[in-house]
This record gives C-alpha cells, sequence and structure tokens, in this order.
C-alpha cells in the first residue's frame, strides 16, 4: 500500500476490526443493542451496522466510543498537532494556518546565455 492512496480494501479491513471490537465491548458489558442505542441516540439498525463493519457515520462511532466510557482512548487515536518543538522552532513560534504543497525546483531549460549563439 502506497502513502499516497488508501485502499478500500484497507479500509474495509479497518471497519470490520473496529465493528467486531465494538460488538464485543458492548456484550461484555452485557448491553443489548437496543439498551446501547437508546442510550447513544441512534438507531439499532445503525449499531448493527457499525458492528458488521459496513460503515456509518463519525458521529454514530464516537456517539458509541462515549456510551462505553471509552472517550479517554478516543483522542489517542491521533497524535496531538500542538506538541511538535523541532516544527515550533522552524516556524519561530509561528502556528501554521494552511498547508501548501511542495513545489518541485524548477530547472532552467538550458545553459543558454546572452551571445552563446555569435560562432
Amino acid at each position: 500500500m502506497s502513502t499516497n492512496n488508501v485502499s478500500i480494501e484497507t479500509v474495509g479491513h479497518f471497519e470490520a476490526q473496529l465493528g467486531d471490537r465494538l460488538s464485543k465491548l458492548r456484550l461484555s458489558r452485557n448491553l443489548t443493542r437496543a439498551q446501547l442505542a437508546k442510550e447513544t441516540g441512534t438507531s439499532q439498525r445503525t449499531l448493527a451496522r457499525l458492528e458488521a463493519g459496513e460503515g456509518g457515520s463519525l458521529d454514530s462511532f464516537i456517539r458509541v466510543l462515549l456510551a462505553l466510557n471509552l472517550e479517554t482512548n478516543l483522542l489517542s487515536v491521533l497524535p496531538d498537532p500542538a506538541v511538535r518543538p523541532i516544527e515550533r522552532v522552524k516556524l519561530q513560534g509561528k502556528e501554521r494556518q494552511r498547508a501548501r504543497p511542495v513545489q518541485a525546483e524548477t530547472k532552467p531549460a538550458s545553459e543558454w546565455a546572452w551571445g552563446d549563439d555569435e560562432e
């Protein structure tokens, strides 16, 4: 898998693993889908889709994590962007406001200079 392209197979694999874990966590806490749906404000069908790895909204996923008291794990999925001391030194303490793609260096078309054609 390249770092630029995320394959559908990989996404599906993660969805299936996350769904399986959600299902096992729900059952380990002795909760029915109906109970968890009521607590999260989602439908039983939404929970079934999440548990089956068939996708769902980020909102529904977060609601389920909160209901299962897993909110402390939620933010650990992504690193804290504020903790980048080397980048802060490079930016001299200024926070980046937008991203800019890296531009390729342009090379001159030839080494021609004025007066070279007078031979």
